[in-house]
C-alpha cells in the first residue's frame, strides 16, 4: 500500500502569509518588528521554535501568553481571508475516494491545524493527523513524519511527502519518505523535485498508479 503525507500551510491552506501578519502584529505589541529574515529562518518550523527563536531577539513573556496574542490576530485574519488550494482540495478528494491512506504532517499546533482542516471540511479524509505539538522535535528533525508513517500504518518508503519548505522536505527525506516540494511561486529548490501546483495525476504516478 501506498500513501501520501501533506503538509497543511502552503500546500493545502493559503496561511503562511496570514500567520506571518499575524506574528508580525503579536511581536509588534512586545516591541520588535519582524524582518523578512525572520520569516525565512521561521519557515516550516513549529511555533515553539519561532517562539524561542524570536525570544533571543527581543524580551518575550511566557510562550502560551505569545501564543495568545498572536492567535488573537490570526484568528480574525483567519475569519476574514483564509482560503484553500483548489488543486490540493482536489487531489486530497480524489485520492481519499480511491482509498490511499492519507496524512497530514505539519509544524501547526493541534488546535490551530484542526481549525483550518475543519474550515474547508477536509479533516474527514485523513487517516492521521500530526501536529507539532505531537512530537519532541519539529522539522527540519524526521519526527513529524515518521509519527505520520507509523500513523497510516505504512512504510515510509511507501509514503509520499508533499511539502513547501525545504525545512519539512528535509525532515520526510530524513524519516525515510519520498519527498516533492510544491513551490507555487514556479521556483525550484536544488536537492528536491519540485512542481508548481498539486495534481492528482502526477500524484498517482509518483505512487505507482499510473
Amino acid at each position: 500500500m501506498r500513501a501520501v503525507a501533506f503538509d497543511c500551510d502552503g500546500v493545502i491552506v493559503d496561511s503562511e502569509p496570514l500567520a506571518e501578519r499575524a506574528w508580525s502584529a503579536g511581536l509588534a505589541t512586545f516591541g520588535y518588528e519582524m524582518t523578512s529574515t525572520d520569516v525565512e529562518a521561521c519557515l516550516g518550523v513549529t511555533e515553539r521554535d519561532s517562539y524561542r527563536y524570536f525570544a533571543e531577539r527581543v524580551p518575550l513573556p511566557s510562550y502560551d501568553e505569545v501564543m495568545t496574542v498572536v492567535d488573537g490576530f490570526r484568528r480574525s485574519l483567519y475569519e476574514d481571508h483564509l482560503e484553500a488550494f483548489p488543486d490540493a482540495v482536489e487531489t486530497i478528494q480524489i485520492l481519499a475516494g480511491e482509498g490511499i491512506p492519507l496524512a497530514v504532517a505539519s509544524s501547526s499546533r493541534r488546535g490551530p491545524l484542526e481549525w483550518k482542516l475543519d474550515r474547508f471540511d477536509l479533516r474527514r479524509y485523513f487517516t492521521t493527523i500530526v501536529s507539532g505539538d505531537d512530537v519532541d522535535r519539529g522539522k527540519p528533525a524526521p519526527d513529524i513524519y515518521l509519527a505520520a508513517a507509523a500513523g497510516l500504518g505504512v512504510p515510509a518508503r511507501d509514503v509520499l511527502a508533499i511539502e513547501d519548505a525545504v525545512n519539512g522536505a528535509e525532515a520526510a527525506e530524513a524519516a525515510g519518505l519520498r519527498v516533492v516540494i510544491v513551490d507555487r511561486s514556479g521556483g525550484l529548490r536544488p536537492g528536491f523535485a519540485t512542481v508548481s501546483s498539486v495534481d492528482v495525476h502526477t500524484v498517482r504516478s509518483w505512487l505507482g498508479l499510473g
